[in-house]
């Protein structure tokens, strides 16, 4: 197996002795992998502005020659986009923690994702850019990164009458965690452990409410290119109900409680 070299996200470091740094990337052509920077706390030639978290680089890397069994050494990285803006930034930073976070404890190693890594790299260039709200470019990068890895939730229509959205009568809807789906009020009082609602954005271990026009407006931007993202106008009550489904959904589904998302909650209730 030969050396290789690829673009790749730095998702997390960590220190591995006095010298050595342990780094998880995900790359555009091998997936997430995890690789072995040798020196690194002290190699300014190699490593220079290169090994901060979010970090788009070129990276050359070696497999071990003698022991199979040992780490990929990262001989060299050429720095592409370190997205400062992200990184001064404590909200942003936040969200993009989250994010990197999601993609890190999703993904299979070494299994080649070259939609999610497009996916990922397109958020962190969005936020950088500083055009759209980075609440709403979270919005759009969960749901895609759910299409793509398979558990999408059903928005489009209750899934107990199977009445399109825009056909129901009732304003509100719940969303189930485990079965990822939506129901209309109409049908609620039939499908046990459907709660009545505790608030504007009430939320429980197994659902939440939400309104009928924030899932027409998340079905919308998981269909059109990301690029016309910004064509829609999200309400901060529709961009608060986004997050509490979609953080909400995909924590449970993932079955994990995320640091990072502890910590953006924190930054949103300061805020």
């Amino acid at each position: 197996m030969g050396d290789f070299s690829t673009d790749a996200i730095l998702l997390r470091k960590i220190e591995y002795g006095d010298h050595d740094l342990i780094i998880t990337f995900l790359t555009r052509d091998k997936g997430k992998i995890s690789v072995m920077a040798k020196n690194a706390k002290k190699s300014v030639r190699r490593f220079s502005g290169a090994m901060d978290l979010f970090s788009v680089n070129h990276i050359q890397c070696a497999f071990p020659k003698k022991n199979r069994d040992a780490m990929i050494n990262l001989c060299q990285t050429v720095l592409e986009n370190g997205f400062s803006h992200i990184r001064y930034d404590v909200v942003n930073t936040a969200y993009a923690s989250y994010w990197t976070e999601i993609v890190t404890q999703w993904l299979e190693e070494g299994k080649a994702q070259p939609d999610i890594f497009e996916l990922l790299h397109t958020a962190l260039e969005m936020v950088d850019d500083g055009f759209i709200r980075t609440e709403v470019i979270s919005l759009l990068f969960q749901i895609r990164f759910m299409r793509l890895s398979g558990f999408s939730p059903g928005l489009d229509q209750c899934d107990a009458c199977r009445t399109g959205i825009e056909g129901i009568y009732s304003t509100r809807l719940w969303f189930d965690f485990k079965a990822g789906r939506v129901v209309c009020s109409q049908c609620k009082g039939s499908i046990s452990g459907v709660q009545k609602p505790t608030g504007p954005f009430g939320v429980s271990a197994r659902g939440c409410w939400v309104s009928k026009g924030t899932l027409k407006q998340l079905s919308w931007i998981n269909s059109v290119e990301m690029a016309r993202a910004d064509r829609i106008k999200f309400s901060s009550a529709a961009i608060q109900e986004g997050e509490t489904l979609l953080e909400s959904f995909i924590s449970f589904h993932l079955g994990r409680n995320f640091n990072s998302l502890e910590f953006l909650n924190k930054m949103r209730s300061e805020k």
